[in-house]
């Protein structure tokens, strides 16, 4: 399953502000999980990623490590072999190369911290 980027991020925004209400800026869509870049910066790029009940990202290698900052909802996130249960305030590392998927049980919103590759 791909993400659906938004439309207005095929460019990375710039900050002009610090202040920045996550949750006032994520996008979800019921058809598909989805990603939307917010800064990048040298040696990282940050999204949000908002899954609706019932989504899946099934887990799949990526050539970058990620951090995940659960925002709001709950589900399961896989790192490498491990299944981790998640609410708000939980954090996820995960290293370059291993598995990686998100299962949405009520709506989710995560911070992705990923290096730049």
């Amino acid at each position: 399953m791909r993400l659906k980027k938004t439309e207005a991020n095929e460019n990375y925004a710039t900050v002009t502000s610090s202040n920045v209400d996550l949750l006032n800026v994520a996008e979800c869509s019921p058809d598909t999980p989805v990603k939307k870049d917010l800064i990048k910066m040298s040696g990282s790029n940050i999204v949000l990623v908002c899954l609706e009940t019932g989504q899946e990202i099934p887990p799949h290698p990526e050539p970058y490590a990620v951090v995940f900052v659960v925002l709001q909802g709950e589900g399961v996130i896989t790192a490498g072999s491990a299944r981790h249960r998640v609410k708000p305030l939980h954090l996820i590392s995960i290293g370059k190369d291993e598995d990686r998927g998100i299962r949405c049980d009520q709506r989710m919103v995560l911070l992705g911290i990923r290096d730049d590759v």
